[in-house]
């Protein structure tokens, strides 16, 4: 008796929309997925659930099911003595506590400019903007409070204080946070009208043609996968644009170094629309290539995220009306990346 098993994360993205309501205690939900097979027919839904959750005891999964948290093929089940039939895929919601406001907690931050109504950082990889379920701590949230002494906006979301905009975990680059609520009303606002210029740099599996262009295309929730965003029919999810040109092709175009400048900010938008173009992000575990090329096998050993940095952003200062420009080079991981590339081109 065996299933398939997926748990979905939550999203950190760059998506511009105001920020949804703040989760309370218990309010959330990380979702299980599992799919049963031959050997789980005619088993009662506890004891297949318990066996393919082992970190979740029976009487925990029976009292989500009670509560309404377990779905059949899409229906609520409340009956743990439910028999499964196999083909059947279940969807097992697990409430997650997530404190009311975040803690500061030290850590090292790469401020690239601070004055009293806001601080822009250089984020690194495999950190997560702010606190959600599956990430209660330990975001840079978390850093940015105790670095500024709590002093940060309040915004709409007491999760997401100082948050204007956002970056996926493994993302990196330059990310701005405000500390005053006018200071983030006025940079929401930018951002809401499409004013900040934010580019990003990319590495691509394959050549874009034509070497420069725009990509449009409305983005929303994967038909399918809810973990992935996708690009959808006409009048569905929200118009997204990005501006894109290549900076350089390695490798008789295997791979190419893409700079792309949003003028929307959708989640995941830079991934969904090159990887509908065929160029898939190289790392990405999401949208990126489902094999690498076994010549290119070791020389990414290593790299486990997506090739894709925040390089630069430029916007109005919310009070001084002076026009700020931040970059920040690709950090270490992808530096090296990009060299050891350059150097298999060159040889």
């Amino acid at each position: 008796m065996s299933s398939h098993c997926e748990t979905e994360d939550t999203f950190e993205d760059d998506d511009l929309s105001p920020p949804a309501a703040a989760v309370g205690a218990g309010a959330g939900a990380g979702c299980h997925r599992l799919v049963a097979d031959a050997g789980a027919a005619g088993v009662r839904l506890d004891k297949w659930l318990s066996t393919s959750l082992p970190d979740l005891s029976r009487a925990r999964l029976q009292m989500l099911v009670r509560s309404g948290l377990v779905e059949i093929d899409g229906r609520t089940i409340v009956d743990p003595a439910l028999r499964i039939k196999p083909g059947q895929t279940a969807c097992v919601r697990e409430p997650v506590t997530v404190p009311d406001a975040p803690a500061p907690l030290p850590m090292p931050l790469d401020v690239l400019h601070e004055d009293e109504h806001l601080i822009v950082v250089n984020k690194p990889p495999g950190l997560v903007v702010h606190p959600g379920a599956g990430n209660p701590d330990r975001t840079l949230v978390n850093g940015l409070l105790h670095h500024c002494g709590g002093r940060l906006s309040t915004g709409s979301d007491p999760q997401r204080p100082g948050i204007v905009h956002r970056l996926d975990k493994d993302t990196s680059g330059v990310l701005v946070a405000a500390k005053t609520d006018a200071a983030h009303e006025a940079l929401a606002g930018q951002f809401a009208a499409r004013l900040p210029g934010r580019t990003y740099l990319a590495l691509v599996w394959g050549t874009p043609m034509p070497p420069a262009g725009t990509i449009e295309g409305q983005i929303g929730r994967h038909p399918k996968n809810r973990q992935k965003m996708a690009v959808l029919d006409p009048g569905a999810g929200k118009y997204a644009c990005t501006h894109y040109r290549t900076l350089e092709v390695f490798c008789g175009g295997e791979i190419s170094l893409v700079e792309c400048r949003l003028e929307t900010g959708r989640t995941h938008q830079v991934r969904v629309h090159l990887s509908s173009c065929a160029l898939p992000l190289v790392g990405d575990p999401l949208y990126g290539r489902k094999s690498v090329p076994r010549a290119w096998a070791g020389r990414l050993r290593g790299f486990e995220r997506q090739a894709l940095h925040a390089v630069e952003v430029a916007f109005t200062h919310p009070v001084t009306g002076e026009t700020l420009r931040f970059r920040a080079e690709p950090p270490e991981d992808m530096g090296a990346l990009i060299e050891t590339i350059r150097r298999n081109t060159n040889r």
